[in-house]
C-alpha cells in the first residue's frame, strides 16, 4: 500500500450534508450544526509527561530544551471546576481528566474531589499508569470513578521502544493491579496499534486480558498532530484486528453504552469479556462525536484534529460572569462542524494540527 492511500470516505471538494440547524432541545439539550448533543468533556491538566511515545511525544521534538507550559499559564482548580460546571448545563455527563501525564499535576487529587462534588456525571482519568501504585488509593477516596491505561505491548523491549524512556511494562501492569485494588474497575486499556512496530503483540494483549474483567480496546494509528510521522502504511484497520483475535477467540459485536461512543464494542461468546476498537481512520464517526476539549491553558477544541483553539481563559481572568461563560459555549457548541476523519485525505493529513499531548487524547 502507498504511503499517500487514503481510505476515500467523503471528498473534501464535496459540501457537507445537510443537517438539522443547531437548536436547544425540548429537554434542553444542546445540539451543535450537525445535530450532536454535547456528552463528554476532556480536560487536560499538563502538558507533560514522563513518556516519550513514538506516535505522540517523540523526543525529536519534545526534547529536554522543549518550551512546556509555565505553571501561570495553566488553568488553576478552580478555573477548571468553574468550566466544568457550565458544560455539565450544557449536558455533558462525562468528564475525562488527561494530559500529557495527568498524575504529573501536582494536587489532581484535589481537583478529582472538587470534579466529584458535580452531580450526575461520571469522572474518569486516562493514564500511562505508572503512578498508579502510589496513587490509586487516593483517586479513589477523592471520588475517582474508572481510570483507563495507556498500554501498547507486553513485551518489555517493543513497550520500551514505544515509550521510548526504558520504563519496563511491569510499572504499568502493578499500576492497573493497583486501581483495580483501589476500586477504580473495570479499567480501560488502551493500546494503539502501529504496523510494524506493535502489531504482532494483538493476540498477545487479548490473551492477557481476556477475563481479567477489565476492557481491552485497539486504536488505530491516527494523524494527531504534526510530530509523528503518521502515514496510512502504519494503521491496522481495526476490521484486521477483531478477524485475527476473533480466529482464536470467537466476537460478536454488542451495542454502544451510550450514543456518541466512540469504540465499537465486540464481546467473547465464551462470555470472558469484551474488547472495543475505535476507528477514527478506517470507519468515521464523526456523525455521532459528542466530545468536547479542554487543553492545558484553557483552549476549547471541538474536534481531536483541530488546528485552532477558543480562547476560554481570557474570558475566565478577564471577568466574566457564569452566564457569559455559558453563552460562550453554547455559542461555540452550536456553531460546531467538525468532520476531519469523514474529509480526511493526503494534504489533510499533512496540516499541522494541534498536539495530542497537548488537548489529550
Amino acid at each position: 500500500m502507498s504511503s499517500e492511500r487514503i481510505i476515500p470516505i467523503v471528498n473534501l471538494s464535496q459540501s457537507s450534508p445537510a443537517t438539522p440547524p443547531a437548536e436547544e432541545t425540548p429537554t434542553g439539550l444542546l445540539l451543535d450544526s450537525r445535530g450532536r448533543a454535547m456528552h463528554d468533556l476532556r480536560i487536560s491538566v499538563t502538558d507533560r509527561c514522563n513518556f516519550r511515545c513514538v506516535y505522540c511525544m517523540p523526543k525529536s521534538v519534545f526534547g529536554k530544551d522543549y518550551p512546556f507550559l509555565g505553571r501561570k499559564e495553566l488553568l488553576s482548580f478552580e478555573e477548571i471546576e468553574r468550566v466544568a460546571r457550565s458544560f455539565v448545563q450544557h449536558g455533558v455527563r462525562k468528564i475525562r481528566i488527561t494530559g500529557g501525564e495527568p498524575l504529573l499535576r501536582r494536587g489532581v487529587e484535589d481537583l478529582v474531589a472538587m470534579l466529584a462534588n458535580i452531580q450526575d456525571v461520571e469522572l474518569t482519568l486516562t493514564t500511562n499508569g505508572v503512578l498508579l501504585t502510589r496513587m490509586a488509593a487516593r483517586l479513589k477516596a477523592a471520588g475517582l470513578d474508572r481510570v483507563t491505561v495507556s498500554l501498547d505491548a507486553l513485551d518489555d523491549a517493543v513497550f520500551k521502544a514505544m515509550n521510548d524512556v526504558d520504563f519496563p511494562v511491569s510499572d504499568v501492569l502493578a499500576g492497573i493491579d493497583a486501581a483495580a485494588a483501589a476500586g477504580l474497575a473495570p479499567l480501560k486499556i488502551n493500546m494503539v496499534v502501529k504496523r510494524g512496530l506493535n502489531d504482532h503483540g494483538i493476540l498477545a494483549m487479548a490473551r492477557h486480558f481476556r477475563g481479567s474483567g477489565h476492557i481491552l480496546r485497539f486504536i488505530e494509528f491516527m494523524d494527531v498532530g504534526a510530530s509523528n510521522g503518521w502515514k496510512m502504511d502504519a494503521v491496522v484497520p481495526s476490521r484486521e484486528i477483531v478477524e485475527l483475535i476473533g480466529t482464536e477467540f470467537p466476537l460478536e459485536p454488542i451495542d454502544p453504552n451510550y450514543e456518541g461512543e466512540v469504540a465499537a464494542r465486540w464481546r467473547y461468546l465464551d462470555g470472558a469479556g469484551e474488547i472495543g476498537v475505535i476507528s477514527s481512520v478506517t470507519q468515521a464517526f464523526c456523525s455521532s462525536c459528542s466530545r468536547i476539549r479542554l487543553s492545558t491553558e484553557g483552549r476549547l477544541y471541538t474536534c481531536l484534529f483541530a488546528q485552532h483553539g477558543h480562547d476560554l481563559r481570557a474570558l475566565l481572568r478577564g471577568g466574566a460572569n457564569d452566564a457569559q461563560l455559558a453563552g460562550f459555549i453554547g455559542n461555540l457548541w452550536r456553531g460546531r462542524s467538525d468532520r476531519y476523519s469523514e474529509i480526511r485525505t493526503a494534504e489533510t493529513a499533512a496540516l499541522r494540527k494541534i498536539e495530542m499531548s497537548y488537548i489529550g487524547g
